[in-house]
Parts: C-alpha cells; structure tokens; sequence
C-alpha cells in the first residue's frame, strides 16, 4: 500500500509539472506564444502557394503544439503588381506584444518590433538567437552552431536538421513595408520557384537585379548583408536549391494576431 501511495504521488507530481510546463507554452494559465520561426519549410523554394499559403503554414505548425486557438499570420510583404497593390508585413501581424515559445517577448507592439522612433532603433526589440525560437522552442541553427562543407547544398540540408538554416524569407523593407514594383523581392509575390541563369546574369547581394528572388533576414542577427532580423539581403534565386545557397530552407516568421481566436 505504501508503495502504492508513494506512485500515485509520484505520477501526480509528473502530471502537476506537465501541467505547468504546458501552460508556459501556450495553453490557458500561461503566457501565450504569439510568435514563432517556422521549423520547417513548405519545401518548394520561394512558391509558398502565395500569402494563403504561407498562412496556412503557420496555421498548421501551431495546431500541432497545441496553438491553433490563435490566428497566425505569416511576416510576409508583397509588392504592386497589376491590379493588385503591395501589401506590408507589418500590417498582417496584429499589434502585438507577441512572446515566443519560452514566454519571452519579442516586442510590444509593431513600432518596437521595427524601431519606428529613433529610440526604439536604439533600443532594438528582442529577437535574437536564443528568442527566435520555433514552434517547437527550438534554436535555429546558425552560421557556426554545425559548420560543414555541403551547408549550402539541398541534398545534405534536407536530411541535416542541425545545418545552417538561419535565413527567413520576409520579401520586406528594415521597416516592414513591401519594396516598390521594378525589382522582384518576393518570388513573384510567394508563386515562383523559377531561378535566374547563374552562369550569364551579374550578381547584388547574392541576389540578381529585376531577376526572382527574395529578401530575407537572420532571426539571430548573424550573417551577410546587414544582419538585420528583416531585410539583409537577397537570395540567388527562387528554387529551394537557391534558397539554401546562401542558408536558408524557406522558414519564415509567424505572428498570432491575437490570443484567443
């Protein structure tokens, strides 16, 4: 009986911990996670099945850690075409504040998030790499966390999951608006896995001028271009071959733009 007593204690105790580990992770009682990196990519390049589609990403990576009673939007922009205008990232993501897996916030509100004020520049928000968690309140993989040779090749990347994988596709301005319609930052708004010829068309950024690619940024603040969270620079093309060129998998940034809906 004593034994009895002292595992039904035992298992209360496990169920208590649970419980509390749950609620700082999303769950009634406990902060909510209203941002997040996606953990994997739709895995075909810069075509995330347009706005609709990255959305649904993000709806789908929430539902499985428990998080669907939020409604999640992709940090995503996409530019002027015709009979369409642009559409900024900042403006889909709600107005915050928005904590990550840890129940660590990220920022107050969408000015600090972008530094609108030459104060909050200063300051900066709280993404970085021990913030700029997933879904799962994993670390995305950086630069020198696991070097290797084959980093910018799919083929390893695909079956490494520990590979450098740090860019995020934001196709935004450091503020979070779209870029003006003559260059293409967004594969053709999120539609294209189309790459430029590599071999007969000059470079910017790691990016071709007027070709398709995207701009991306670092969720841990470390990498070429300006290091920027948002907008660093630019990839060698659409395709998820190009996508991992200069390390990124095609992950992007997910808000809730709410709590509870």
């Amino acid at each position: 009986m004593k034994r009895f007593t002292l595992l039904a204690a035992s298992l209360t105790l496990c169920l208590l911990e649970t419980s509390v580990a749950l609620a700082q992770h999303g769950v009634p009682g406990g902060t909510p996670m209203t941002f997040f990196v996606t953990s994997r990519p739709i895995g075909d390049g810069g075509n995330l099945g347009g706005l609709e589609g990255a959305d649904a990403h993000c709806e789908m990576l929430a539902e499985e850690v428990g998080a669907d009673d939020r409604t999640w939007r992709a940090y995503l922009s996409t530019q002027e075409r015709s009979g369409q205008p642009a559409v900024n990232a900042r403006d889909r993501i709600g107005t915050g504040p928005w904590y990550n897996y840890d129940g660590v916030m990220i920022a107050s509100d969408v000015a600090h998030l972008h530094g609108d004020t030459i104060e909050q520049a200063r300051l900066g928000n709280n993404l970085h790499k021990l913030s700029g968690l997933t879904e799962k309140g994993q670390i995305v993989p950086g630069l020198n966390d696991y070097p290797h040779p084959l980093d910018g090749d799919w083929e390893y990347v695909r079956t490494t999951p520990y590979s450098n994988r740090h860019e995020v596709l934001t196709g935004s301005q450091p503020d979070g608006t779209a870029y003006p319609p003559e260059l293409d930052y967004t594969c053709n708004n999120w539609t294209s896995n189309e790459d430029p010829d590599f071999e007969t068309e000059g470079r910017r950024m790691g990016a071709f001028p007027g070709k398709p690619n995207v701009q991306i940024g670092f969720p841990d603040r470390n990498g070429g271009g300006n290091g920027s969270w948002n907008s660093s620079h630019g990839t060698r093309g659409c395709s998820q071959t190009a996508l991992v060129m200069t390390h990124g998998v095609g992950m992007f940034y997910c808000f809730a733009v709410n709590d509870t809906q």
